[in-house]
């Protein structure tokens, strides 16, 4: 900016420009300065050729950029759109004027339709955004323009998602002439990068993205944002975690009661629901999957193992067999007393007690019921005696069948546990390998 101010070695003398005439002729002795310069600028001056009186002369243009705002940025179609204020400045040759000549006046407004204008694009544009139009630009009497100009930017730019909600995005704006080479017109920084880099003067804070900073070189500026994931972990974050720490809760529930499996089946379905709610939310683009979608997928399939498990330890630990042997001899007894008070003299079969499914594995034919036979003139105290022996023996064998039920309980307990700490351990791992993933910035080196 200094070279470009400094005095050019040449500048023209004071014009002998006639002052502008009335509608009726007359000249007008009273024409303002800054109308007599204008006239004086604009009177021969040939905005289809570059500004040198030299040719081999490069044209300097400095661009500089001002982050305003981040609209908005498009995961699915890679596109991020933002506002800046763009500035350049170069030196025009045929702008200069002495200001002694014009009432002192050392910078004047022309329409920018009227005099030559650097061919400067963004190479990342995609589409034309809505910028309000500045016809004016601002030249100093040595020959420098300045064009400041508010643009609405809509630029291809390469998002990494995987990081989401904790995600940083660095897109680039790449500034060069369409048509002119490096000999014509070579850019260069209006301000120095340390200047440009922290400078969020102009920036609205208020959006979803932060800016981090702006790193520049020669023609291409860097803008780095983040997001700011407040909303994403209320919104998505800690319901799972919630419903994680439930299942984990529902290990303390009995194992041989069916609560626990009921209790794991809602959070089951629940979590189906959340993700079915959640998935709107979520970035969709075919680049790769988010590591919230794994973080997702990963929890669904945890509480499919938690499920698992907890029906593996009741079906080990529910024994049917004890529930029937225990009705067993209740049903005998009940036999007893009714053919006693039918028959006082009736002959007890000892079949009548035992189990149903030992005379069916012993291969023996199924024997009549105790109050099938009776002997006219037998005594009766006898086949008490061996109907209680029956008795007994079955209750001795109930006993051995609770034993061994009680035994695989305690194996079932302890099985639970083990299956807890396991499922516990890899619950904690995988949160630390998460916590882990997240923390590290994907793609942005540190400034």
């Amino acid at each position: 900016t200094d070279s470009l101010a400094a005095s050019p070695q040449w500048l023209p003398s004071c014009p002998d420009v006639a002052p502008r005439e009335e509608a009726s002729g007359v000249p007008d002795p009273d024409t303002p300065a800054l109308l007599r310069l204008s006239d004086s600028l604009l009177a021969h001056y040939k905005k289809s050729t570059r500004p040198v009186r030299d040719w081999r002369t490069t044209t300097t243009v400095a661009i500089d950029v001002m982050v305003y705002a981040i609209l908005s940025v498009d995961e699915k179609n890679q596109v991020l759109t933002t506002y800046i204020w763009y500035r350049q400045h170069w030196t025009d040759e045929f702008l200069q004027w002495d200001p002694a000549c014009f009432d002192n006046i050392t910078q004047i407004s022309l329409p920018a339709e009227s005099i030559w204008v650097p061919d400067i694009l963004i190479n990342e544009f995609v589409d034309v955004g809505k910028s309000p139009d500045v016809p004016y630009v601002y030249v100093r009497h040595h020959g420098e323009v300045q064009n400041l100009k508010p643009i609405q930017v809509v630029t291809a730019c390469s998002l990494d998602i995987y990081n989401f909600p904790f995600d940083v995005q660095n897109c680039s704006l790449t500034f060069t002439s369409w048509l002119h080479n490096i000999r014509d017109i070579n850019l260069s920084l209006w301000r120095t990068p340390e200047l440009v880099k922290f400078d969020r003067s102009i920036f609205m804070n208020q959006g979803e993205w932060e800016l981090l900073y702006v790193l520049s070189h020669f023609q291409e500026f860097s803008v780095v944002i983040r997001r700011r994931p407040l909303f994403y972990t209320v919104s998505l974050l800690l319901p799972s975690i919630f419903l994680m720490v439930m299942d984990i809760v529902g290990f303390y529930l009995p194992p041989n009661s069916g609560e626990r499996v009921s209790f794991k089946i809602t959070l089951l379905l629940g979590y189906s629901v959340f993700l079915i709610i959640v998935s709107d939310t979520l970035p969709a683009t075919a680049v790769g999957t988010p590591l919230i979608g794994i973080y997702f997928v990963v929890c669904m399939a945890l509480l499919v193992i938690s499920l698992t498990e907890t029906i593996l330890i009741v079906r080990l630990i529910h024994n049917q067999d004890l529930q029937s042997h225990t009705q067993i001899p209740a049903l005998c007894l009940q036999r007893f007393f009714s053919l006693t008070s039918l028959d006082p003299a009736a002959k007890l079969n000892h079949y009548g007690c035992e189990d149903p499914r030992e005379r069916e594995g012993a291969g023996g034919t199924r024997p009549a019921p105790a109050f099938g036979s009776l002997a006219e003139g037998s005594p009766l105290m006898p086949s008490i005696l061996h109907e209680i022996s029956t008795i007994r023996q079955f209750l001795e064998k109930r006993d051995e069948f609770r034993d061994v039920a009680r035994e695989w309980l305690q194996v079932g307990y302890v099985l639970d546990v083990l299956l807890f700490r396991a499922y516990l351990l890899a619950v904690l791992a995988y949160t630390i390998t998460l916590g882990a993933l997240w923390s590290v910035p994907g793609g942005v080196s540190p400034p």
